[in-house]
Parts: structure tokens; C-alpha cells; sequence
């Protein structure tokens, strides 16, 4: 039996399963299916993908990107000193709940201008991220920004504030909606375990 000392650990991991359940059922699949299209495309063609994110994203996107190398794409991390050039045609894949973080939007407009084409996971559309994106997967959750704007509203309220620490909620969604991907694209591109398998690191 869970002691009293453990009921937050309780409260927070339901409210955090749940919260994520119902982001990914949010998720509009129309758009989910241009991306993965856009990756299917990268990888048959033989075009670079770059995976940009900040902070916790980047963690999140660094998971994304070393399944993307497991199935055969030839994929960087934005930060690493072996990154080739981008040209036309290549892709950023760039991660950012708020879609104001300063690196992500930076990154995403310098992209732009070279005609890499932008895909970003956003819960915020009319961002600055979101407007310069050739695509945005809207990913409901509660970033930064929107955690700090939910604590004065909870303070004139006087509501509980939430269990899920700042930005938790649409990291924790987008890796379960980024191992989907991942799932999709083994399927369309015919890898299977065995495959990623042989490209698994085996010096670590």
C-alpha cells in the first residue's frame, strides 16, 4: 500500500498519464500525415534532417533523432560540431512547446531562408515558430509560457495549481507521439527490428 508520503507521486502520475492521453487524442492527423509523408520523402531521397529543440526538447528530440538513425536517415542534432551543411530540399525538424524559444524560431528562419523546409511540433500554432513552419503538428500542453500565465489565473481563482511541472506535459506527449512516428515510418519504409538492430550502437 502507498504511504501517505507518496499520495503527490500518485496525484501527479495519473494527472500526467492522463494529460497525455488526451493531448495525443487531440492531435490533428491530417498533419500527421504530411510529416510523416515529408520524412518518408527525406529518406528515400537521401535528404539530411536536422532536429532542433532547446532545454527539454532537446532531449526529446535527441531520442527522435537516434531512432531516425536506427531507421537509416541521415539525421543531426542542431549543437553537434559534425554537422554538415543544410541545402534545399533537406529538412528541420524543430521541437518547441511555446514556439517562442529563441533558439528554435532562430533556427527555423535562418532555414527558411536557405529553402530547408521547416516541420515543427508546436502547442502554439500562431507562434513565431508556428508562422515561419512550412508545417506545424499541433501538440496540446502546457508549456512554459502558458504554465506561468496558468499560475496568476489559478492565484485569482484560487485553484490548486497543477501537478505537472513547467512544459512536462507536451514533452512527456511528444515523445509518445514521436516513438509513433517512429512506429509509422518503420512501417512505411519496411525496417524491422532487425534492421535497427544492425544500426544500433555497439560501442556506448
Amino acid at each position: 500500500m502507498m504511504g501517505v508520503g507518496m499520495s503527490r507521486f500518485a496525484e501527479a502520475m495519473d494527472e500526467i498519464l492522463k494529460g497525455v492521453s488526451d493531448a495525443l487524442r487531440q492531435v490533428d492527423l491530417a498533419q500527421v500525415e504530411v510529416l510523416i509523408d515529408e520524412l518518408a520523402r527525406s529518406w528515400g531521397e537521401g535528404r539530411k534532417v536536422l532536429v532542433v529543440g532547446a532545454g527539454r526538447s532537446s532531449l526529446v528530440g535527441r531520442a527522435f533523432a537516434m531512432r531516425l538513425m536506427h531507421l537509416g536517415f541521415d539525421v543531426y542534432i542542431l549543437g553537434e560540431t559534425i554537422n554538415p551543411a543544410l541545402n534545399e530540399g533537406d529538412i528541420a525538424l524543430v521541437i518547441s512547446g511555446s514556439g517562442s524559444t529563441t533558439l528554435p524560431v532562430t533556427v527555423a528562419g535562418m532555414a527558411k531562408k536557405l529553402g530547408v523546409r521547416v516541420l515543427a511540433v508546436t502547442s502554439n500554432p500562431e507562434s513565431p515558430l508556428g508562422r515561419t513552419a512550412d508545417l506545424s503538428v499541433v501538440l496540446p500542453g502546457r508549456s512554459k509560457v502558458a504554465a506561468e500565465d496558468e499560475y496568476h489565473s489559478r492565484q485569482l481563482l484560487g485553484e490548486h495549481e497543477s501537478l505537472t511541472p513547467m512544459g512536462t506535459l507536451f514533452e512527456n506527449s511528444c515523445m509518445v507521439f514521436m516513438d509513433s512516428v517512429i512506429a509509422e515510418l518503420m512501417v512505411r519504409l519496411r525496417v524491422s527490428e532487425e534492421d535497427i538492430r544492425r544500426r544500433h550502437a555497439v560501442i556506448e
